[in-house]
């Protein structure tokens, strides 16, 4: 039996939404990930936190299956990563891309694109199609805003666009790459009320943050790396949302942090 027929056939936690196990990624000969284990289970906000390059934004993209690992395997929803289709069930934000993208696109046009996954490219739009539209409108505060182009939106507004997206896929589990990065207090906020009301409903999160600021009071469990490694897995660390990767208390050799 070959190596990914084994990992196939691995047990693993039927209440997990996302486990990945000994994940190595290599870049250009670099390790950008080395032995890392995760498991995120259902109803669960999980952060990933760290000083830029630590390897943060690697490990989603490796979960997501939009890098190779070279070593370990995926499973989402139990489902190994190699078989796994069912991509309605996620919902991703990726790190600070622009909503508008030079395109003339309203906002509420850029938020419909995100029931493609559910809806199929060729079938028509239903009432449960605009429904959703609206509610993921609605659930980042823009919904007054929902006729403007999004080019003339500020950029923590784009972001909160690029959520709303995600959310009308009415996905199952949401992960958020840097969703705070650049983006202003008030936006800060809205996003931490959406987290909320998601996991409420049901939802799992799985965000990649260097500072938390207002989602500190969201998230259930973090990780922190340092150079592709685990160095902390727990509680979120007193101080994480200023600077989690100095922080005294977590018991790593410093020389591991890097720095941002």
């Amino acid at each position: 039996m070959n190596e990914t027929r084994m990992a196939d056939n691995e047990d693993h936690d039927p209440a997990a939404v996302v486990e990945l196990h000994d994940g190595v990624v290599n870049y250009a000969g670099r390790r950008a990930l080395n032995g890392v284990t995760l498991r995120v289970t259902r109803g669960q906000t999980m952060a990933i936190l760290g000083a830029n390059g630590s390897g943060k934004s690697t490990l989603v993209r490796a979960v997501l299956g939009l890098v190779p690992l070279t070593r370990g395997h995926v499973h989402l929803f139990g489902i190994p990563l190699r078989r796994f289709r069912d991509w309605k069930r996620i919902g991703y934000v990726p790190q600070r891309l622009g909503a508008g993208s030079g395109v003339p696109a309203t906002v509420r046009e850029v938020v419909a694109s995100g029931r493609l996954a559910r809806r199929g490219l060729f079938r028509p739009v239903t009432g449960a199609d605009r429904r959703a539209v609206e509610r993921a409108l609605a659930a980042v505060g823009l919904t007054d805003r929902a006729r403007d182009p999004v080019a003339t939106l500020s950029g923590g507004q784009q972001q909160r666009t690029l959520i709303a997206r995600a959310l009308a896929g009415e996905p199952e589990l949401l992960i958020l790459d840097e969703p705070t990065a650049g983006v202003d207090a008030v936006s800060q906020e809205a996003l931490a009320a959406t987290l909320r009301q998601f996991t409420a409903d049901g939802g799992t999160v799985l965000l990649v943050a260097h500072e938390l600021g207002p989602l500190a009071s969201q998230i259930d469990r973090a990780i922190v790396l340092a150079h592709g490694t685990v160095v902390h897995d727990g509680a979120v660390p007193v101080l994480a949302s200023n600077d989690a990767y100095l922080h005294p208390h977590i018991h790593a050799d410093r020389s591991l942090w890097g720095t941002s």
